[in-house]
């Protein structure tokens, strides 16, 4: 929408959220949830019975899915919590720079520069490999406005 003084282009997002509410007792292990304001997945999922207060509790344990640390939760199966938008797109390597910051083509062919070589045995053998000329291709994981790159192969494979 135009600004009727100056002229001016103002543009906004998508307007999707983040984030999206899902009822305690729906989460299953392997899904996806926020725990502490961080999007984790699942590794454990055990529900107790109704006690004295009425609720069933589920006890939920989960990876961080940009620092793999682990987060607990407990809370009742009848209320709600946050699951991340999670996405996960397949992009060709062009370049490596000196910096560990990783240029890839993405489907528009315009490039994108903005994720490191990830520490780690990923970021490693993609360094290796990327240093002996073979083309790869990268997955990344977006959620809650963070990226980072979680697995690498070589094209073609």
């Amino acid at each position: 929408m135009a600004d009727e003084d100056t002229g001016e282009y103002h543009t906004a997002e998508s307007g999707a959220s983040a984030t999206f509410p899902m009822q305690c007792g729906n989460i299953k292990k392997g899904g996806y949830v926020c725990i502490k304001g961080r999007p984790c997945k699942v590794v454990e999922y055990t529900t107790s019975k109704t006690g004295k207060h009425g609720h069933a509790k589920a006890h939920i344990i989960a990876i961080d899915i940009f620092t793999s640390k682990k987060l607990e939760e407990l809370c009742p199966t009848t209320h709600n919590l946050d699951v991340p938008n999670v996405q996960r797109t397949e992009y060709p390597v062009v370049d490596i720079d000196h910096d560990g910051f990783v240029t890839m083509m993405d489907p528009n062919n315009e490039e994108k520069n903005d994720v490191k070589v990830p520490a780690g045995d990923v970021g490693a053998r993609m360094q290796k490999d990327f240093d002996d000329g073979k083309e790869l291709i990268v997955s990344v994981i977006k959620a809650m406005g963070e990226e980072a790159i979680v697995a690498c192969k070589e094209a073609g494979n």
